[in-house]
């Protein structure tokens, strides 16, 4: 008998059965994915925790000394030779002292009415023409926002911009801190990017029935916007509240400055606010306590509002930037 070769009886072996299905041809096997995507090995998670770790603690551990420090003694810094890192007989003398009227609490109140009054109008007019910029029909869109990217760019500078509020008359008044920073071109420019997102299909409904291009922003653009629009008026508010150049270059009555040049001015140690330099000079405060607690209520503000606004950063931030 004619043997049959090895290889002829091998295809015979793995020929299917009639009427069985035929499997699916080999295919090679997926080439390895990138480095990026593997899945992080125990050491690497490791890593990225201990680094994650030091962040947190070289954010916190200054904040920390600082809030123990205004809550601390006049016996327990001048033990310490200055910060105090570890809590010993607090005390709330100096944020009773800094709240119980003075200079410092006059001056957080004025930041708080122009944080409120300039996040207002700031809002506004960027909401406006940052819709405006975005419908392709407006008049002239095209030419305004030529001429606000050239703003991004180019500035006439400090001299000029100083001669112009004096020439206006608006030095030793509150709008000098509003109008010269009012707009920022970036916002306006993230706002149209979201607004160009939004689907035109859905504004040419609201015209079909009658809306107007107010009510189409009011009803229907702006709360399908508001991750940006949040994002973009803690921007503004983080902006007026932080801010104490303008009102150095504008402001020359004492009783009109914000918080931000009190506290400037107590860490420069120029002169004590009302009420409190008594109070140091007899011991009853140490003034190193002050300045730490007017550094605590300048950031409470902002600490306290951005877990609000953070779960929008990304949705707010990313869209606007990318679109359009």
């Amino acid at each position: 008998m004619t043997a049959v070769p090895e290889a002829t009886a091998a295809r015979e072996t793995t020929t299917p059965a009639a009427g069985a299905p035929a499997r699916p041809p080999r295919r090679w096997a997926a080439p390895p994915r990138p480095v990026w995507e593997e899945k992080p090995s125990r050491a690497g998670l490791t890593g990225k925790g201990l680094v994650l770790l030091l962040a947190c603690l070289g954010i916190l551990f200054p904040l920390w000394i600082v809030i123990v420090t205004s809550l601390s003694t006049r016996r327990t810094i001048d033990e310490a030779g200055g910060l105090v890192m570890i809590p010993k007989d607090l005390t709330f003398v100096a944020y009773q002292e800094l709240l119980s009227g003075g200079q410092v609490t006059r001056a957080a109140l004025v930041s708080i009415g122009i944080t409120l009054v300039g996040t207002l109008f700031s809002m506004a007019v960027s909401v406006l023409c940052a819709y405006g910029l975005s419908r392709s029909g407006s008049l002239g869109h095209r030419w305004i926002l030529m001429v606000l990217l050239a703003t991004m760019f180019f500035s006439a500078g400090l001299i000029p911009t100083y001669l112009l509020v004096q020439s206006l008359g608006l030095t030793d008044s509150y709008l000098a801190l509003i109008l010269p920073s009012a707009i920022s071109v970036f916002n306006i420019l993230v706002l149209r990017g979201f607004f160009m997102g939004i689907s035109q299909e859905l504004i040419d409904s609201a015209r079909i029935d009658g809306a107007g291009d107010l009510r189409i922003l009011w009803q229907i653009v702006l709360p399908l916007s508001r991750a940006v629009v949040a994002v973009i008026t803690l921007f503004y508010a983080v902006g007026y509240w932080s801010a104490w150049f303008n009102a150095s270059l504008y402001l020359n009555d004492q009783d009109m400055l914000p918080l931000q040049n009190v506290m400037i001015q107590l860490v420069q140690k120029q002169e004590a606010p009302v009420g409190l330099g008594q109070a140091i000079k007899t011991g009853e405060l140490s003034g190193l306590a002050v300045q730490m607690a007017v550094m605590v209520m300048a950031l409470l503000p902002v600490a306290v509002l951005s877990p609000f606004v953070q779960r929008h950063f990304k949705k707010g931030m990313l869209t606007g930037a990318v679109k359009g």
